[in-house]
């Protein structure tokens, strides 16, 4: 049973983290970041030496996103950003990198440094190129963002896998693994901020890389960077991502539901030139979208408004439930005018990035009616 059991189930359970010891149906958040030894200096736990390697908090949550990614093995980090470095850091000097370009801008600002100084040839390749750039280039590394941030753009995963032996790397961020389990498509890796629509709270920094091969070299070295740099969640915060996941399954549904709703809406505004979201049948990814997002497409779009920079102020001025901060995938709905954040990145002036929440549908696509006029 327990191997056919879907992921709303695998959820709900936790991937079976309970506490043995207490009984308690839920697991004992353990801070201690170090383990006695018995009096032949012997481990009373093999497995716990020092909680920069791991503890028992941070298996548990590995093992529920290890299920819900159907992966070979998870690791979690204290960042997505902190995911991502270590999968780079695996590459040795003079290699070849494509990288999607109009993903999350923190991905490219550092992927250009990085690369930079690492004398790592870097090839930024628009996600309608990436098959034909994938075909012509002799590249070690390939990294794509699906639904990307905030262009809304989509990537298909099998396809790519189909014309390039490099390194996959897929960040799902958007899609969460409810969604899209990229390794099943494909990827190698499989990247997400946590932070986002897995914890779905905003009370967490977390990161995580999911793999098909726990065996690979690659992977392997991973692991050791991350044991060796200290690049693991602490235990508080495991702890709480766990009990975020639980509802998880839930909460992406509705999400979905409300950004789909919400999308629609938007596109038939006089006051909106256009609305960038995967589940418009009018959206170019529209159809891949279909075949690689299973049960929604997620809870972000971008708005574009009629008018320049100062109407789409005026309209995230006036939104009252929307809440006017940076992130995605949380319970709660927000609102970012992305040039104001990233202004020489060739975001539009008149471009606005939505993290729909939870809410009641009728008030979210209320509260726009009447910021739009």
């Amino acid at each position: 049973m327990k191997k056919t059991v879907k992921p709303a189930t695998i959820a709900a359970h936790a991937a079976g983290a309970i506490d043995l010891q207490s009984g308690g149906v839920v697991p004992a958040l353990q801070p201690a970041t170090t383990f006695v030894r018995d009096a032949d200096y012997g481990l009373l736990r093999t497995d716990n030496i020092y909680s920069r390697d791991n503890s028992d908090n941070l298996r548990q949550a590995e093992a529920v996103l290890q299920r819900l990614e159907n992966a070979d093995e998870t690791l979690l980090f204290p960042s997505g950003m902190a995911a991502i470095a270590a999968v780079f850091r695996t590459l040795p000097n003079g290699a070849k990198v494509i990288l999607q370009s109009g993903i999350y801008w923190g991905t490219t600002a550092w992927v250009r440094m990085f690369c930079a100084r690492r004398d790592i040839t870097l090839t930024e390749v628009d996600a309608d190129q990436l098959i034909a750039s994938c075909v012509a280039i002799d590249i070690d590394l390939v990294f794509v963002e699906t639904p990307s941030n905030p262009w809304l753009k989509t990537v298909d995963i099998a396809a790519l896998r189909a014309v390039t032996k490099a390194l996959l790397v897929v960040d799902a961020t958007a899609a969460t693994p409810i969604l899209t389990r990229a390794l099943d498509h494909g990827a190698d890796i499989a990247m997400h901020s946590a932070t986002k629509a897995i914890n779905g709270h905003s009370d967490v920094l977390a990161g995580v890389l999911s793999t098909a091969d726990k065996g690979s070299q690659t992977w392997q070295d991973i692991l050791a960077d991350r044991k060796m740099a200290g690049a693991i969640l602490g235990p508080f915060e495991a702890w709480l991502l766990t009990r975020a996941m639980r509802t998880l399954p839930l909460r992406v549904k509705c999400m979905s539901q409300n950004a789909l709703a919400l999308a629609t809406f938007l596109s038939e505004h006089p006051k909106v030139d256009k609305v960038l979201y995967p589940g418009l049948p009018q959206h170019p990814g529209h159809e891949v979208a279909k075949q690689q997002m299973i049960g929604g497409f997620g809870s972000l779009l971008s708005v574009l408004v009629t008018g320049a920079r100062e109407d789409a102020l005026k309209v995230v001025g006036k939104l009252e439930l929307f809440l006017r901060a940076t992130s995605l995938g949380g319970v709660e709905s927000l609102v970012e005018h992305r040039h104001t954040i990233e202004p020489d990145t060739g975001i539009p002036e008149n471009l606005i990035r939505v993290s729909v929440g939870i809410e009641d549908i009728d008030d979210l696509i209320g509260d726009w009616d009447q910021a739009l006029g």
